[in-house]
């Protein structure tokens, strides 16, 4: 499995690999999940996804797109603060240029329970450390989302608990909370699986972040 950074703008993006990214959306959230989202020819979009966002995908030896994430700098629109403001306790969130909001984190376990592509628990290390190393080459500091309790729960086991910023609510079919992680060089070397494979880079405008990656 490899991690690979799509951003939708992108003259040279795959656009095959990011309409497997919307339709794997559309068979999570929508089907699996029941969440009142916006399908379209098979295609799972919303308004935070023509904010020029980063995916981080993870793929797998076949080509195949088994798990993805949305990353938005924190300073614009987010999810977080024009969605689901009711998770904060104290509204409006308070945000720097060296906070990015995670959203849309789905791994495909149907899929992956089909084909030997390897266990979901292990492609969900693949994306948490993917999502760690793209913060630190690009120079964030913090991270902050909406989330359920089962991956609150993941979180803390895996050694990257996450600060409550609110109570949880009932969202859709979702008992649902915000939380703040700090992103560090420690955490992404601890979640880091031993066949992590990966092609990120630094933006040009934030490549003062490369470095912390090997503190």
């Amino acid at each position: 499995m490899k991690i690979l950074e799509l951003k939708a703008d992108s003259p040279a993006v795959n656009a095959k690999l990011l309409d497997d990214m919307y339709r794997m959306r559309a068979r999570i959230f929508r089907q699996r999940l029941g969440w009142q989202v916006t399908v379209e020819r098979g295609l799972e979009k919303d308004e935070f996804d023509d904010h020029n966002p980063t995916y981080l995908l993870v793929v797998d030896p076949e080509g195949e797109v088994c798990a993805a994430v949305r990353l938005l700098p924190a300073v614009g629109p987010t999810m977080l603060q024009v969605a689901f403001p009711q998770l904060l306790a104290q509204p409006p969130l308070r945000v720097h240029s060296a906070m990015v909001e995670s959203s849309r984190f789905c791994v495909d376990t149907d899929r992956l329970a089909k084909r030997a592509s390897g266990p979901a628990s292990e492609v969900t290390y693949h994306l948490l450390a993917g999502i760690l190393e793209w913060c630190l080459l690009n120079g964030y500091e913090e991270l902050v989302t909406a989330t359920d309790l089962r991956m609150e729960r993941i979180l803390r086991r895996v050694g990257w608990p996450m600060e409550r910023l609110g109570d949880p609510a009932e969202i859709d079919t979702t008992i649902a909370v915000a939380g703040l992680l700090n992103i560090d060089a420690e955490t992404f070397r601890r979640l880091v699986p031993a066949n992590y494979q990966s092609s990120l880079l630094p933006t040009t405008n934030q490549s003062r972040g490369a470095s912390r990656i090997r503190l």
